[in-house]
């Protein structure tokens, strides 16, 4: 098995004000426990990640510790768009872009494709269709939340 982990689960594990933060804690958990696979993100999500925990929180220490996080994360492969990604992305937000996909999600899809990555962890059902959102079908193995 492998994962992708988007921006919503790393954002809404560190906000716990968030209304995915219990979960997001949890397929982390579950993500970095190895017993999901190799785990992947992207620089793309990691810019969105950090983006938006700076404007959100308006505090330069909240999404310099997710960046760093995500960085020195052993568990965590960073994957980077080349040009390749880059334009089959560019294809996809063209068919996808009505259903609410920004281009970043866009690059999400292209990288999980390219590397045959089997779930994305995230909370926007406009993945779904396109790619394995399916969190649950691994509630057996998944962490209750401390």
């Amino acid at each position: 098995m492998s994962l992708f982990i988007d921006s919503c689960v790393f954002f809404g594990m560190n906000s716990k004000n968030d209304a995915h933060h219990a979960e997001a804690v949890r397929l982390l958990k579950f993500a970095l426990s190895g017993r999901g696979g190799t785990v992947y993100t992207s620089d793309y999500v990691f810019d969105e990640t950090v983006t938006f925990a700076r404007v959100r929180t308006k505090n330069a220490d909240i999404p310099l510790t997710i960046g760093k996080a995500i960085i020195e994360s052993p568990r965590v492969i960073l994957l980077r768009v080349d040009e390749e990604v880059f334009n089959k992305s560019w294809d996809i937000f063209n068919e996808y872009c009505s259903r609410g996909l920004s281009f970043t999600d866009c690059t999400s899809i292209a990288l999980v494709k390219t590397y045959d990555i089997d779930t994305i962890l995230s909370f926007d059902s406009h993945f779904d269709g396109i790619i394995s959102r399916n969190i649950y079908d691994h509630s057996d193995v998944l962490p209750a939340v401390s």
